[in-house]
């Protein structure tokens, strides 16, 4: 009897997504030096097409270069040429697969050796303990700013349609710049962006207005959201389920939950507020409250490597399950279990004492197997964390030199 995971899906958009399983998004850094996507991530989406995901979430793609997660990202704005965006969308679209691009704004979490923007909704700066020095002070948002990272969104969204992609994911979590405005500890403001959950989730709602006002009917429109900032006093769950009925009249596709943020990586399995999050499935019990009440189907990602735990996930009324890591190690995983069903999937963990050391060298271990697997290679069963670590930082050194070249020609020419 086949798994109910493996069932169709017909999204608001009228898009059928053959299952329920979906590839969810991750920072690759395997842009070309403007910016654009490369034939190695060209490679790395078909091959997780070929592997079985109903759903791709592209990792993240930035509304405004001049603001980035990190060096080697993906930007895509209003005179952006869309020939590679154009060869990406069709690569990550084999086997019959949905693509859908992850739409963001990194707000204060931007590395201070990159320069460029460093936005917020008020002045609160990130604290990172000792590694806090990384990140720079943000400059509370002027209304002409908070309008242009509306419009340039909406800008983001339209040419992801032009290009060929099936949908956007608008990203509204894990610390990004739409997490700031609602989020009580980032979000200081005493003006209509600020205050109550219905004016700190008004950048967000303003945002789904527009942009469903500027794509198709037949384009998914879809939010990440966090099911709690994981920390004392930030957005906790009653917060997320007034989001989400806030987004009730908008016919989104879909809402994916997760959580954390720079400063309490719960999408890690990490939390800064004591509270234990599950092995598996970190976010399955948040997301399962906020749908039981939720007019659009929900999706929820975090640490799933079994077959499962997805089919339990789907069993608490949750109507997508997003894998990242997982699908990082072993890309068609999808595959394995139509005929492996028991099969468990490889998610590392790195336990470092330095909490942000072992956030960064996670993250690394990940970025190293899908730059192998964008240059045509299997993933690494036991890659070692240290040496994953060493060439990340020689790699992001090196692509950071590259975007601040490129970034000081830009004020040279502004000026």
């Amino acid at each position: 009897m086949s798994s109910p995971v493996f069932s169709p899906l017909t999204l608001a958009s009228s898009v059928t997504v053959k299952n329920r399983l979906v590839k969810a998004a991750m920072e690759e850094n395997m842009a070309t030096d403007n910016q654009l996507p490369s034939t190695e991530l060209m490679r790395l989406y078909h091959t997780w097409a070929q592997g079985g995901v109903g759903l791709i979430i592209t990792g993240n793609v930035m509304v405004d270069h001049m603001a980035m997660t990190g060096p080697g990202g993906v930007a895509l704005e209003a005179e952006t040429d869309l020939t590679s965006f154009r060869s990406w969308a069709s690569a990550a679209k084999h086997n019959n697969t949905k693509v859908v691009m992850q739409i963001n704004h990194p707000g204060r979490q931007v590395f201070k050796n990159m320069g460029g923007k460093v936005l917020s909704p008020s002045d609160v700066a990130l604290d990172m303990g000792k590694h806090s020095h990384m990140f720079a002070k943000p400059t509370p948002m002027t209304e002409a700013e908070i309008q242009d990272v509306i419009t340039r969104f909406a800008v983001t969204a339209q040419k992801a349609q032009d290009a060929g992609f099936d949908g956007i994911e608008i990203h509204a979590a894990h610390g990004y710049l739409l997490s700031q405005f609602l989020s009580p500890l980032t979000n200081k403001r005493n003006d209509n962006w600020g205050g109550s959950i219905e004016n700190r989730a008004r950048l967000l709602i303003e945002i789904v207005k527009l942009i469903k006002s500027n794509v198709s009917d037949h384009f998914i429109v879809s939010v990440k959201l966090n099911s709690a900032d994981f920390m004392r006093g930030g957005f906790d769950v009653a917060d997320a389920k007034k989001v989400v009925e806030l987004l009730g009249g908008f016919n989104l596709d879909f809402i994916e939950i997760s959580g954390g943020s720079y400063e309490a990586p719960a999408m890690q399995g990490r939390t800064a507020d004591e509270r234990t999050l599950a092995r598996e499935a970190y976010f399955l019990e948040f997301a399962q409250e906020i749908a039981n009440s939720a007019t659009m189907p929900i999706m929820v990602t975090g640490g799933i490597k079994r077959l499962a735990i997805a089919e339990q996930a789907l069993e608490k009324q949750v109507q997508l399950v997003g894998m990242a890591t997982a699908l990082a190690m072993t890309p068609d995983l999808p595959n394995q279990w139509q005929k492996q069903p028991n099969l468990v999937g490889n998610i590392p963990t790195v336990n470092w004492k330095d909490k942000t050391l072992s956030g960064l060298a996670t993250m690394a271990v990940v970025k190293q197997q899908l730059k192998r697997i964008g240059n045509g290679k299997p993933a690494t069963t036991s890659p070692s964390p240290v040496c994953c670590l060493v060439k990340d930082q020689f790699n992001k050194a090196k692509l950071t030199k590259r975007y601040r070249k490129q970034y000081q020609q830009e004020l040279i020419k502004a000026n």
